[in-house]
Order: C-alpha cells, then sequence, then structure tokens
C-alpha cells in the first residue's frame, strides 16, 4: 500500500493525477479489451501519452498477455519479476499486484515511465527521450550524459518508440505522401492477374505466387522497406490516413472486428478510385477489388522508419 501511495503521489506531482492532456488513439490500434486502460493511464504524466504507452507495449508483447520472454520478462507489460516487486502496483486496486493481469501491468508500466521521468526531470533535453532512454539504459547513465546517452541500443530503442507511437496515434493533420508509393503500386500491377497461394510470398518455388500480406510485403520490399509478414503486424507500420484522404500506395485493412488490429485478416494496396490491388483467396487470382465493403478496417500509410521500428518478437 505505501508502494501505491508513493506512486499516485509522484504521478500527482508530475500532472495533477491520472487523466491530463489526451492524445486520441488511431481507430482500433488497441485491442478493445485494453484501450480503456491505455488511454486512462496513458495520460498520467506529461512525459507519456497513450499512443506512446501503446507504442511501449506493442514493442514488448504484442498484446500478449501470456507471454514470458527468453529473460523472464512476463505478461503484457513483460517486468522481470525483480522490477515487478518493486514497481508493480495495483491498477484496478483489487487488492493484489499480479504481473499477469493486464488491470495492473499496464497502470504498472504507466507508473514507471513517470517514476523514471521524474528521476532525469532537470536533464536537458526531451523529456520523453530521456525517460525512454532511461528504461532501456538507467537514469544514472542518462543523467550522467546529459540526455540520451550515446549508446546505440538506447538511441535506436528511442527513436523505434517514438515512430511507433506514430502508428498507434490517430493524425491531427494531413499525412504526409509516401516516397516508395509509386513503386510498390508498379510491382503490384506487374503481378496481376497472378493466382493467389495461402502462405504465398512470391518465390520461384512457389510458382511467384502470393497471399495478401505477402503481396504487399514484396511490393513494399521492391522499393527498399521491409514488412513484417503478417497483415495484422504491417498495419502498423506507419501513420493512418482517414477513409477520405487515402493516396495510392497506401495499405488498406479489413477485419471481422472493427475494434481490433490484432484480428485483421485481410490487406491491399490501394490505388485510387476507391480500389485497391490485392491477393483475395485461394481460386481467384490477384486483381482490383473495391476497399468500401462492410469490413473495411483502415489505413496505414508506410513509411521507411516505421517499419524498421516494428518489433520482430510479436
Amino acid at each position: 500500500m505505501v508502494l501505491v501511495i508513493g506512486v499516485y503521489l509522484v504521478a500527482g506531482n508530475l500532472t495533477g493525477g491520472v487523466g491530463g492532456a489526451t492524445k486520441a488513439l488511431a481507430k482500433g490500434a488497441v485491442p478493445a479489451a485494453y484501450q480503456g486502460l491505455v488511454q486512462k493511464w496513458g495520460n498520467l504524466c506529461p512525459a507519456i501519452n497513450p499512443a506512446l504507452l501503446a507504442a511501449q507495449l506493442y514493442q514488448e508483447s504484442g498484446w500478449n498477455p501470456h507471454i514470458v520472454s527468453h529473460a523472464n520478462a512476463r505478461g503484457i507489460a513483460q517486468f522481470i519479476p525483480g522490477t515487478w516487486a518493486s514497481h508493480g502496483i495495483d491498477g484496478d486496486r483489487d487488492g493484489d499486484r499480479d504481473i499477469w493481469d493486464p488491470n495492473d501491468a499496464i497502470p504498472s508500466a504507466a507508473s514507471y515511465d513517470c517514476e523514471l521521468a521524474k528521476y532525469v526531470k532537470d536533464v536537458p533535453g526531451d523529456i520523453t527521450n530521456n525517460m525512454l532512454a532511461a528504461y532501456n539504459a538507467g537514469a544514472y547513465r542518462v543523467i550522467r550524459s546529459g540526455g540520451v546517452p550515446a549508446i546505440s541500443e538506447t538511441q535506436n530503442y528511442v527513436k523505434r518508440i517514438r515512430t511507433l507511437e506514430e502508428s498507434f496515434a490517430a493524425p491531427v493533420s494531413r499525412v504526409d505522401p509516401s516516397e516508395q508509393a509509386a513503386g510498390a503500386i508498379y510491382y503490384a500491377q506487374k503481378k496481376l492477374g497472378t493466382p493467389y497461394l495461402w502462405g504465398g510470398t512470391g518465390t520461384a518455388e512457389q510458382g511467384g505466387r502470393f497471399d495478401c500480406s505477402g503481396l504487399t510485403q514484396a511490393a513494399y520490399d521492391s522499393v527498399g522497406i521491409t514488412l513484417p509478414r503478417v497483415a495484422n503486424d504491417q498495419y502498423n507500420a506507419g501513420p493512418h490516413p482517414k477513409r477520405d484522404e487515402l493516396l495510392p500506395g497506401d495499405l488498406v485493412f479489413f477485419s471481422d472486428d472493427l475494434t481490433n488490429s490484432r484480428a485483421i485478416r485481410h490487406v491491399g494496396i490501394y490505388v485510387g478510385g476507391g480500389y485497391m490491388i490485392d491477393a483475395p483467396r485461394t481460386g481467384a487470382v490477384i486483381r482490383f477489388d473495391p476497399i468500401d465493403t462492410p469490413d473495411y478496417f483502415g489505413a496505414t500509410r508506410v513509411t521507411e522508419d516505421g517499419a524498421k521500428a516494428l518489433p520482430t518478437n510479436v
């Protein structure tokens, strides 16, 4: 109880309590089961926001509350048991601190971020970048370095989370066009008429055939951008334009659950006029299809940095 009170006091000193300035999450980017927690606790202090907290959780676990890493980090927020013992809180106030319970682990991740932010609050530079650096390398190194230390792992971690943050935030202005979009469309157009193959990535052994995410992966690989293999991870490769802001080259996604990007089951490449190029299903060929269907989930404007930021372990 002392620990919990202490954490709330730290947060109160930084923000005046839970629920400071809000930052909207992109549609469905956070699974519905966790969206309320992320939105609430992502406003715990000025150094974090819901999209940043979502980026950290996605990077750590891919929203899997049961995962255990090779280093024995546990749960959706990937706390090491020793760290949990000193920084885990009873987020849902049910009388226990359960490392496996997202209702405790997500609040604990936010409060731990805010504790780190307090430690480095007097360090020059961006407080959020310094907090993330402290998360990765320790607060002492950040203080000693006067900012993000010159450690490549730490610098890459900060950049990765700040980039992923953009894929979890609802854009507040129009998203910049992709420089590589035309090349990705050109690649996809050359594959029109190719028979679909479940699991296909276009290899010679597969007869140059693709499934939906294999096609989009290959199209962007042709312009030097490496996307993950599956559609629901490709969704996080950049910011999310609205339907009326789509541009050719955007990836468009489809799902039977419009509240959860992890449930995405199909992806295509938008070409304009309400149509995409996609590899739809077994028995069909790569073709043009309309995007305005009841299962339309949303879109992603792929960026090189966004693709590089995606974790490889989710």
